[in-house]
């Protein structure tokens, strides 16, 4: 199994992003829990990674399973687009930094009308995005050789009202699980599973685990669940208004993935849909 998904290859964030940890020694997962959280990990290096575990697993005599998550991942892993590493462009950036988040948006929709939403979730996640889209319209992707052959693609089809449901039961469950602890201790430099065991950083002789923690504003830029359950934490949010927010945006996060499914199937890609 590879992960498509954009957030599970970060340490420690665990419950937010729906990992299932107690499955992964009966099936071997590759790409998940491969950088520390806090850091930001671009689709340049998920190509990269990609090809590296597909090659391994090839090499091995196995079929490599794309499973997840990102529609703009599972494109770059199999649809044959060879994506350079953009650098970052000061002047770009302090030319952008004087537009209104609504021109940036419009500049963005013009480049990249399906590009991935959750980019707008921040200000910093917007002007990168922006700053991505300039690039590669003035260098255009190429075709690459490393990438898998008679990809098979499988979704899962189910209706908007019972997607929305169970997306509500997911959320409720990942609250009781101790998901907006987990956040809390990245905030404050405690590991996830320090917590959750109910031991304390400073019981296991951690004395600097205040330089652990990471900002709000770069668990924010993670989005959907880190985005809301920390502004919860930080008390811009009441617990109800960080549920509600939450579900709407991940309601409206399973949409926009359909979109960009959809939008693959008119690029000539065949989904074979099953109803779930």
């Amino acid at each position: 199994m590879i992960s498509a998904d954009s957030r599970q290859v970060y340490r420690g964030m665990d419950i937010g992003t729906g990992k299932d940890l107690n499955e992964y020694e009966e099936i071997p997962y590759h790409l998940m829990d491969i950088v520390d959280a806090g850091t930001k990990y671009n689709i340049f290096e998920y190509q990269r990674d990609f090809e590296k575990a597909y090659k391994d697993i090839r090499e091995r005599g196995c079929i490599p399973i794309l499973c997840g998550g990102s529609g703009l991942y599972i494109e770059a892993a199999t649809c044959g687009y060879s994506l350079p590493e953009v650098p970052a462009d000061p002047e770009l950036r302090a030319e952008l930094e004087k537009e209104s988040d609504e021109e940036l948006i419009a500049r963005l929709a013009a480049l990249k009308p399906l590009h991935n939403s959750t980019d707008y979730d921040t200000r910093k996640r917007l002007i990168r995005a922006l700053e991505i889209a300039i690039y590669e319209a003035e260098h255009p992707v190429r075709r690459t050789a490393y990438l898998p052959k008679n990809t098979y693609y499988i979704g899962t089809l189910v209706s908007r009202e019972e997607r929305n449901a169970r997306i509500d039961r997911r959320l409720d469950a990942r609250l009781e699980e101790g998901m907006v602890e987990e956040i809390r201790g990245l905030l404050n430099g405690t590991h996830p599973a320090l917590i959750k065991n109910g031991i304390s950083a400073s019981a296991c002789g951690d004395k600097d685990a205040g330089s652990k923690a990471i900002p709000a504003e770069d668990l924010i830029y993670y989005g959907l669940e880190y985005k809301f359950v920390t502004q919860y934490i930080i008390g811009e949010l009441t617990y109800e208004q960080m549920r509600t927010a939450l579900a709407t945006a991940i309601h409206q996060f399973a949409k926009r993935q359909m979109t960009w499914f959809r939008g693959m199937e008119r690029k000539g890609i065949r989904i074979h849909w099953t109803e779930v």
